[in-house]
């Protein structure tokens, strides 16, 4: 395993790129610890596979370096930098039998015999895959084909890293749970260096230890699952991150209060004041589970209307709006709400200020 460190990194698809939106890649400057398990998340376009390709060697940036443990890769072939890649559709022979074709990397690398049986063994049952292994993998379905495209990345105990690009796109989605657990697994078990490209917040959160949020070029947070619900540190995150997403109301700082339309939200004060000193655009964001919902008014509170309910069996969704602001919260599914006057509040101590789409802490 290695310790993959991103210097500096742009890359642009341009020959010559001349503004900062030519950048697929705008500035990356981070580390990838050795043994971890990391999900590279964010909507389409914003740069993952870019990066992930960069990585293995697949790309060369356009600025930068690249370090596997202090080594200067940047010019090497994806083959030197000893890099495992599975890739959104599975990659592997259909005329060899699963084992054959977990073997096949290890024998192209003259591992023993003896060592091959063993670690092929090893990897089909980590995966389920035991009593497949004599059987062609033509004739298998789609997501056990996967599980062997899967397998292929993980025989080799010699890799830096291994890198997944959206690996479970093509899997039913019953089974997409148990093969991210196997995943977790085999990581716990191996300390494998991961990276796992994905759009999805579900399959990040459950596979990761730490996830690297992308947005338009850029790493936006990186950070623990509860750390980037708690604390997002750009409104791109709060909103990705969470169904529904966090909600933003853009609105004035008086004192230690937050002014929306007729509204005064309290503020923590010391929060307050960073937030007076920042000037630039300011937004209060706060996450629906937080936002309470009161039949009476109440002080500091939000006179409202609750405009829908949706009920989602666990909890309710509920959608109220004062004047062209729009809230949504999460009430318990036992609550009893209709639609109509209501008034919301926000808890000081979980409502977040952020300064030009970045937290102010």
């Amino acid at each position: 395993m290695a310790r993959i460190e991103l210097n500096e990194i742009k890359h642009s698809y341009h020959s010559h790129p001349s503004n900062e939106d030519d950048f697929a890649l705008k500035r990356i400057h981070t580390t990838w610890e050795d043994g971890g398990a990391y999900a590279l998340l964010g909507p389409s376009g914003c740069g993952k596979t870019t990066m992930l390709n960069i990585i293995s060697g697949l790309l060369k940036p356009s600025h930068g370096s690249i370090h596997y443990d202090d080594v200067d890769v940047s010019y090497m072939q994806p083959e030197q930098r000893n890099i495992a890649q599975v890739f959104q559709f599975p990659v592997l022979y259909d005329t060899m039998t699963v084992y054959e074709n977990l073997a096949f990397p290890l024998k192209n690398r003259k591992v023993p015999s003896e060592e091959v049986n063993n670690r092929v063994l090893e990897i089909a049952e980590a995966l389920d895959l035991t009593q497949d292994l004599h059987k062609r993998a033509a004739g298998l379905s789609a997501d056990a084909k996967q599980k062997i495209s899967l397998g292929r990345g993980l025989v080799r105990k010699d890799v830096a890293a291994i890198l997944f690009d959206e690996p479970l796109t093509v899997i039913d989605p019953h089974l997409k749970w148990d093969l991210r657990r196997k995943l977790k697994e085999i990581h716990k078990e191996f300390k494998l260096t991961m990276i796992y490209v994905t759009h999805d917040q579900v399959e990040a959160m459950t596979f990761a230890d730490q996830i690297v949020v992308m947005y338009e070029g850029e790493i936006v947070q990186m950070g623990t699952p509860e750390e980037l619900f708690e604390n997002p540190e750009h409104t791109f995150v709060g909103y990705f991150i969470g169904s529904p997403g966090m909600n933003f109301i853009e609105c004035t700082l008086d004192g230690t209060s937050a002014q929306l339309e007729e509204t005064v939200i309290p503020l923590l004060p010391a929060y307050a004041e960073k937030a007076t000193k920042k000037g630039g655009k300011i937004k209060i964001g706060v996450r629906p589970m937080y936002v309470e919902i009161f039949d009476n008014i109440i002080e500091g509170g939000i006179h409202a209307e609750i405009i829908s309910i949706e009920d989602q069996g666990f909890c309710k969704i509920i959608t109220a709006q004062f004047g062209e602001n729009q809230v949504k919260a999460r009430v318990d599914e036992n609550r009893i709400l209709s639609k109509g006057p209501c008034c919301l509040f926000f808890p000081p101590e979980k409502t977040k200020l952020y300064c030009d789409e970045r937290l102010i802490k």
